[in-house]
């Protein structure tokens, strides 16, 4: 199983002195919004990385909504070719789709109409990531980040109604923690599980908290899982703490 660190693209190095195998930058970090000039600089950094961009993340920037009465169709459409461009580009073939505040039902808007909108949004995100070879992995966030997509089924659920080989699900492992989420949604997902997210108690580094890995990786192991894992974290000090979480996460997850 290959391991990764969600972090900037600056942090390339120590990522790669950690011990990591893949970083993963966002995908607002690629300018999207800007010239082919303003991205250039970013593909040049990208190529000289010392470890691989193999996923992105933070799709959308909040400002971006896909859901709610003010929708920028135009705008989102211009983003979606150009941000999953960018990503291919950078080497990556995955997408994870968090974004909360772009995806939050504003007061009085209904969630059946919302969900719509988001099965609309995936619906032309996989027209273009399609063709690019790019995968869209559905986060589910916890309730105090989103009021959408709160768990593994309901990302799951979302992925069959989009119907789309390039829409599919991750499970976040802090998230499924501070909401109480059973372990076990995790293996009914297994066919659509793209991508896996870790931290531990207090969204710390893994094995500074008391977060069940013994449980979490028997789950992904029932479920088929052998992709990838991503570390998102908030780190005290990266140089000090980065290896020993590599270091956990690779005996956690041995075998696979």
């Amino acid at each position: 199983m290959r391991i990764g660190c969600c972090a900037p693209l600056e942090q390339a190095s120590p990522v790669a002195a950690a011990g990591f195998d893949f970083l993963e930058c966002t995908v607002v970090s690629l300018k999207p919004e800007a010239d082919a000039e303003a991205f250039e600089p970013i593909r040049r950094q990208a190529e000289q990385s010392p470890v691989p961009i193999e996923v992105c993340n933070i799709f959308l920037p909040g400002d971006l909504k896909i859901v709610g009465p003010a929708i920028d169709e135009e705008r989102t459409d211009r983003y979606l070719q150009t941000a999953l461009r960018r990503v291919q580009a950078m080497g990556a073939d995955t997408v994870v789709f968090g974004s909360g505040r772009s995806r939050t039902i504003p007061d009085g808007f209904g969630r059946e109409q919302a969900e719509e909108q988001v099965i609309a949004f995936l619906q032309r995100a996989a027209s273009y990531a399609g063709p690019l070879g790019v995968v869209i992995a559905i986060e589910p966030l916890n309730r105090g980040e989103s009021n959408i997509i709160n768990t593994v089924p309901e990302a799951l659920a979302l992925a069959r109604r989009v119907g789309h080989p390039s829409v599919q699900v991750l499970a976040d492992f802090y998230h499924m923690q501070k909401d109480a989420e059973t372990l076990a949604n995790i293996l009914e997902a297994g066919p659509y599980l793209r991508h896996i997210h870790v931290a531990d108690t207090g969204n710390g580094p893994p094995g500074s908290g008391s977060y069940p890995y013994p449980e979490f990786a028997a789950s992904l192991r029932a479920a088929g899982y052998t992709g990838r894992v991503s570390v998102e974290c908030n780190w005290n000090d990266f140089d000090r703490e980065a290896a020993p979480a590599v270091a956990f996460l690779r005996e956690a997850f041995s075998g696979f």
